[in-house]
């Protein structure tokens, strides 16, 4: 799965480019209880399913920074570079968090191609990552990550 792209040249072309979608995942609450453990965010709409239940969302949710961070997991799903000499995360822009996501939800990502750009030798690729909620017709999250790639 995944487009590819060879050249600063092919990434230039691909401005606007629709890239799909990858498989779904599902978002377990074991996943989020070790998010939490790796950030130190305990907070109860996170970890504790029985307080959660009574709570706003009806379930424990996801931590929004857990859902950015699925961008990281989508993004080689979406979009692959052959003759890659080096690429570096270089941040993000308008990040949102439109709907929670609850534990046990899956989620897929949705790539978008929105600015390519050349910058020092290389080019500067602005992606939208929408992380979908499957049956919500809102995202738990939109991305726009902002990678600097380098090719041979």
């Amino acid at each position: 799965m995944g487009t590819r792209f060879d050249s600063v040249a092919a990434v230039l072309a691909a401005q606007g480019r629709d890239l799909g979608v990858t498989d779904w995942l599902s978002l377990g609450q074991e996943r989020i209880d070790l998010f939490a453990e790796s950030t130190g965010d305990h907070q109860w709409i996170h970890v504790d399913p029985v307080r959660a239940a009574d709570g706003p969302f009806g379930a424990c949710v996801a931590h929004g920074y857990l859902t950015l961070a699925l961008a990281n997991c989508f993004l080689p799903q979406l979009i692959a570079y052959d003759r890659l000499k080096m690429g570096v995360n270089y941040g993000c822009d308008k990040v949102r968090f439109p709907a929670p996501v609850r534990a046990g939800a899956r989620v897929r990502g949705h790539g978008l191609v929105l600015r390519a750009e050349e910058a020092g030798g290389g080019v500067q690729v602005t992606v939208r990552i929408t992380v979908e909620i499957e049956g919500s017709e809102r995202p738990g999250c939109v991305v726009d990550t902002i990678s600097r790639l380098f090719f041979h």
